[in-house]
């Protein structure tokens, strides 16, 4: 009866693993002009925040990242985000990320683990 279901049209990774002690789910999805990335541990989306590549002509790139929803204090998250789309754009792709981060602890432990995590099973 499965096969009579149509599929997600988005290319998406699904990868659970458990991070100090908590279990982490972690949602990759690939548009055409983004990249949807969803690490939770408390079961809904929490902090979502946006990092893109500024790339200057005569200058290095830069990252910018602002959160859009949820904690506006938490420098680990913003962290954690410019880790990711440094990685996207280390590989070429030029998309811009949306991050989600739904997490119990914001160490930078588990913010690390979801990064291995990502970069591990990463569609770019």
């Amino acid at each position: 009866m499965s096969s009579l279901l149509p599929r997600f049209p988005v290319p998406h990774k699904t990868h659970t693993l458990e991070i100090k002690g908590n279990k982490t789910d972690i949602v990759i999805c690939s548009y055409d002009d983004h990249f949807l990335i969803i690490a939770t541990q408390i079961g809904t989306m929490g902090t979502i925040l946006h990092a893109r590549k500024d790339e200057g002509v005569l200058t290095q790139p830069t990252f910018d990242v602002s959160v859009i929803f949820g904690k506006r204090d938490e420098p680990m998250l913003v962290a954690c985000a410019r880790q990711l789309i440094e990685h996207i754009s280390d590989s070429g792709a030029a998309r811009p990320l949306v991050l989600s981060l739904g997490l119990k602890d914001h160490s930078a432990e588990t913010l690390k683990g979801v990064v291995a995590a990502v970069v591990e099973n990463r569609l770019w």
